[in-house]
């Protein structure tokens, strides 16, 4: 088991009559996360919650406060987006980090009964709001020229062959699709994406979540067997939590237990159980979850609605006393040897 790559994901909290505190607080968490060392920093993309509802406008500001680690979004629901602006916005934040963004998508639009019709002009329900619209955005971000060879525009400032602006070639390896079903992790593989796998996975042939997630890792693998692979756990060490926030955590998981005895709802959705314990104990339950040692990369996934000092104990905790029994090494020290 070597995990070379330790990330987090946060889903960006903040309070209905103060959104500044609470935006401010995850860029803080942002810097943070790179002083202690972890490798990834990443931003859930939500709409109509107390999120972050543009993951590139947020990431262009956290590309200004932090200065290597590499920053993500999990996940861009597509269905809300112009492929070519999106990939504009995308790119704009890429370069202004310095080429350290790294992109997920996932299809569909949550809360489309309530946003379609917000989000576009004409009958939204016939559009593709699936594989087919990412692919869209991932084509823009080649950066390849539009029109004939022929084709020109003028600027102000010169006269210059149209594409998308700015362009960095490097951006489009840095693609990630968040595959929950074995359709998804083959289409991710077939179209040059990395993959995420987080804690919610559907069930196809099995109740089982590991069994599931390991069977949609190995769907990919078939297709792209060196790319880049990453899941997400839950997971929440309670060793430097004192006694009330250590009752807060277990609660927390105790609230979500049930939803990962059985399949939920017509897709069958499973869920992980969240890892919660000692450093110890929470190493136990890494051990016996057969698909940690098939990646080396890992995404810690914050708990929701927790505040910004739980969040640092829980990083904390988690980079110093169990990264390292993963075989996990700060990239300072790897560069050194």
């Amino acid at each position: 088991m070597t995990i070379t790559s330790l990330a987090f994901l946060t889903p960006g909290n903040f309070a209905d009559d103060d959104p500044y505190t609470g935006l401010e607080e995850t860029l803080q968490l942002f810097e943070y996360g790179e002083r202690l060392g972890y490798d990834g920093a990443w931003i859930r993309q939500r709409h109509l919650e107390h999120g972050v509802g543009s993951a590139a406008v947020f990431l262009a500001a956290a590309g200004q406060r932090t200065e290597r680690v590499e920053l993500g979004t999990a996940v861009i629901p597509i269905g809300y987006e112009s492929p070519f602006r999106l990939a504009e916005d995308l790119a704009l934040a890429d370069v202004l980090s310095r080429g350290r963004l790294q992109i997920g998508f996932s299809t569909g639009m949550p809360h489309a009964e309530l946003l379609g019709d917000l989000v576009y002009d004409g009958d939204w329900r016939a559009f593709d709001l699936s594989y087919g619209r990412v692919a869209r955005v991932v084509d823009n971000l080649r950066g390849d020229y539009l029109g004939g060879p022929g084709t020109v525009i003028q600027s102000p400032g010169n006269t210059q062959r149209p594409r998308l602006q700015p362009h960095n070639p490097g951006l489009v390896d840095r693609i990630w699709y968040g595959g929950g079903s074995l359709r998804s992790a083959r289409w991710a593989g077939e179209n040059g994406l990395n993959l995420l796998s987080g804690n919610i996975v559907t069930g196809e042939g099995t109740d089982d979540f590991t069994t599931a997630q390991a069977n949609l890792l190995a769907a990919y693998r078939r297709v792209r067997p060196t790319a880049r692979v990453a899941i997400g756990r839950v997971i929440v060490p309670l060793d430097s939590a004192d006694r009330a926030t250590r009752t807060r955590y277990r609660d927390y998981a105790a609230s979500r237990h049930a939803r990962t005895l059985a399949p939920q709802g017509p897709r069958r959705t499973l869920f992980a159980p969240d890892v919660v314990g000692t450093a110890e104990q929470i190493l136990e339950q890494l051990a016996a979850d057969p698909v940690v040692p098939a990646v080396s990369e890992l995404r810690l996934e914050l708990p929701y609605e927790f505040r910004r000092e739980e969040y640092e104990q829980i990083l904390h905790d988690a980079l110093h006393l169990v990264a390292p029994e993963l075989g996990w090494r700060p990239a300072r020290l790897e560069a050194a040897r």
